[in-house]
Order: C-alpha cells, then structure tokens, then sequence
C-alpha cells in the first residue's frame, strides 16, 4: 500500500500528471448549438438525460481519423441504442469551400453513418466543449462519453479508435459500465 501512496506522489513530481483535459470530467456537459441534424430530428442535450451519449466531431471523408473511426461507432449504434445509448456525429468543416448541408449528408451516407448526425457551424460547439478549455488540443475530431445525469465522464482527445485497439477497448468498457449503471437506476 505506501509502495502506491509513494508512487501517487512521485508520478506528478516527475511530470507524468492527468492530461489537461482530465479536468473536464465529472462536469456537466454544455448545451450544445447544432443545426441541420440527419439520422434524426433535432436532439438537445437535457431531453437525452437518462441516455448514455457519446459526440464524436468529425470532418469529411478525406480525414482518415474520422473515416477509421465510423465502423466503431457504427458498432456502438447497432449494439448499444437499444440500451440507452445515443451515439452522435457532430461534422465541423475544414474545408476553404462553403459548407454545403446536401454534401455533408451525402458524405454521411458514403461513410457508412446511420447514427445522428449534426452540424456545429462555425465550430460554436467544439469551441465551448474543447478548443477554449483545452487550448493544447492535438485533434478536433474529439469524443465525449456523457453519462445519464448530464455529465461528462469520459474524453477522448482525437485520433482514432478502431475494433481490437486499446481506446476502443477502453471506450467499450465505459460505455458498458455506464448503461450498467443506467440500467440499475
């Protein structure tokens, strides 16, 4: 036990600390401003408590993250919705064209996505979840797993998680853990 209290102490000491974004956990997430929704009529936030919810930003097919991505949470759709999981893309656009909202649905469609999907124009959402809380962000293609209270209680930071990897095991097992608890409720 004081060979864990030692290490508890030496870890920060030596710079090995919770990521900056660790502090986002166990807050409430924000209301989200989102148009244009595909896959679903508009959804808010405080009408999903209650769910698991999982928002995955993501940009148009030539983002390689994004596209390794969708068959995990096409998994979770399939699997999970009917245990109170809601799964949602959130498309923010990169590219130096006009947003076009056919073109993004199309680009849905060609992805393989059937989960909900939204649109956060000119990034309001991204930005008061994640860019303007952690300034240091690698990725913008961010997931967050919300609990059924409101809660944000899972983050990952960008990047991908496909079937087999480490954050896709992760992930599954919290996304697991909280229906579990929701079901218990």
């Amino acid at each position: 036990m004081y060979r864990w209290i030692y290490l508890m102490i030496l870890l920060p000491l030596l710079g090995w600390s919770q990521p900056e974004y660790g502090k986002l956990i166990g807050t409430a997430a924000p209301e989200w401003t989102l148009t244009n929704w595909y896959h679903s009529p508009p959804l808010q936030l405080k009408d999903l408590r209650g769910k698991v919810v999982l928002v995955r930003w993501w940009t148009g097919p030539e983002c390689p993250l994004c596209r390794a991505t969708v068959p995990a949470l096409e998994e979770w759709h399939r699997k999970y919705k009917d245990r109170g999981l809601v799964v949602i893309g959130v498309y923010h656009h990169k590219s130096p064209r006009p947003l076009e909202v056919e073109q993004v649905h199309r680009m849905a469609d060609e992805m393989g996505i059937s989960f909900p999907i939204a649109i956060d124009r000119e990034w309001k959402t991204l930005r008061r979840w994640w860019l303007d809380k952690v300034p240091q962000a690698d990725y913008t293609s961010v997931t967050f797993l919300i609990d059924g209270e409101g809660n944000i209680h899972d983050i990952h930071p960008g990047g991908k998680y496909i079937e087999g990897d480490g954050s896709h095991r992760r992930l599954d097992r919290k996304i697991r853990q909280l229906l579990r608890e929701n079901a218990s409720k």
